[in-house]
């Protein structure tokens, strides 16, 4: 069964520091792109960070600096470090993963920031 995993959201105060984690099976990790995405409440959902398989990343303008993609083919996991975040960075966190026509989701995390 292909499918992936997100764990690690929770409630963080604002400053503070979270690291999603997604943990694929059933398919060939390595080949594929790997993305997190998120979506707050009323709004789209949006590309925050993706890194393709020779490991090369790419952030939201909103994100850079404070994010960190990163993903260990060994672990078939793929990694979001989030740093001095924002209330603003409240939402659910998806992952994906993608190769050629072929995309899957992952059920979504929730990350809460808030004093």
């Amino acid at each position: 069964q292909v499918q992936l995993v997100e764990s690690g959201g929770g409630l963080v105060q604002p400053g503070g520091s979270l690291r999603l984690s997604c943990s694929a099976s059933g398919l060939i990790f390595s080949m594929y792109i790997m993305s997190w995405y998120r979506q707050a409440p009323g709004k789209q959902r949006e590309l925050v960070a993706v890194i393709t398989p020779g490991g090369s990343t790419n952030y939201a303008d909103s994100v850079k600096g404070r994010f960190t993609i990163s993903r260990d083919n060994a672990k078939n996991t793929v990694y979001l470090q989030m740093s001095s975040l924002l209330p603003d960075d409240t939402a659910v966190y998806y992952c994906r993963g993608s190769k050629l026509q072929f995309e899957i989701w992952g059920q979504g995390t929730q990350v809460t920031v808030s004093s």
